[in-house]
């Protein structure tokens, strides 16, 4: 849980031109997955938005596949592809590989990580090209 910042993504339409991404996540009394998703619209000084999806975990998973509701009744399918050993940098994608999201607990990440997680996706089928890097400066000012 907590803060995951997207590094680099296959964005959905709401995402192509975000700024100082953030997803955060934190497990309710309920075992849902309440989650703040926000960022800035077309530069580091745009408007910033923010969507509140709740997450279920899929049954029998590992916890590994979540159900991500954005709009009620629908719930998107997100798959936990990778995470580190340290828990420092994730790869979250989906079975139809048309999003995929690489985050990390930092705003920035060493080329070699990124460049694994690139490959990554591609060794699992991703179309890479259509990956856009998430520009991140913190502090926002």
């Amino acid at each position: 849980m907590g803060d995951w910042y997207v590094i680099g993504n296959i964005p959905t339409p709401p995402e192509r031109d975000a700024y100082n991404a953030v997803e955060s996540y934190h497990l309710d009394d309920e075992g849902r997955i309440r989650t703040r998703f926000r960022y800035r619209e077309g530069a580091f000084d745009g408007p910033l938005r923010t969507m509140n999806p709740v997450g279920t975990v899929v049954e029998g998973t590992g916890n590994a596949v979540w159900g991500m509701q954005f709009i009620w009744p629908i719930k998107a399918e997100y798959v936990i592809v990778d995470v580190d050993p340290d828990y420092s940098l994730t790869i979250i994608g989906r079975s139809a590989r048309d999003y995929a999201w690489i985050m990390a607990r930092q705003p920035a990440t060493p080329e070699q990580r990124y460049d694994a997680a690139v490959a990554r996706l591609r060794a699992l089928g991703y179309d890479t090209a259509k990956l856009r890097r998430v520009p991140q400066r913190w502090p926002e000012r």
